[in-house]
């Protein structure tokens, strides 16, 4: 495996968590979501990973999601919220990547 794939790999497991983080501080759109995701250009992703991400979430209850008008002449825009479920699993994962920094703090000598 090369730095690149290995860089890959790590995006894709955190993305999930990197998403309920947005979503939980206010209802996000998706485009809304990509363009804050862009802004932190290791966590930059396309629709074509945001869009499905946001729809297993939100099969699985840990988001929902709710059409809403937007500003004069523009089309309805669908905004994300994060359910008690989903607040409930960002928690888990809170503690689970603490634990994982942590350790790997403590492996580096940190």
């Amino acid at each position: 495996m090369n730095l690149d794939d290995w860089k890959s790999q790590i995006k894709r497991g955190t993305l999930e968590y990197c998403i309920l983080l947005i979503i939980k501080k206010k209802p996000t759109y998706g485009y809304e979501l990509i363009s804050t995701l862009e802004s932190y250009p290791i966590m930059a992703a396309k629709e074509n990973t945001i869009y499905p991400l946001l729809r297993r979430l939100s099969k699985e209850e840990y988001i929902s999601s709710s059409w809403q008008e937007s500003t004069e002449g523009l089309p309805p825009r669908k905004y994300y919220t994060i359910t008690d479920k989903g607040l409930a699993y960002l928690s888990a994962m809170s503690v689970e990547w603490e634990n994982l920094i942590n350790t790997i703090n403590e492996m580096k000598g940190v």
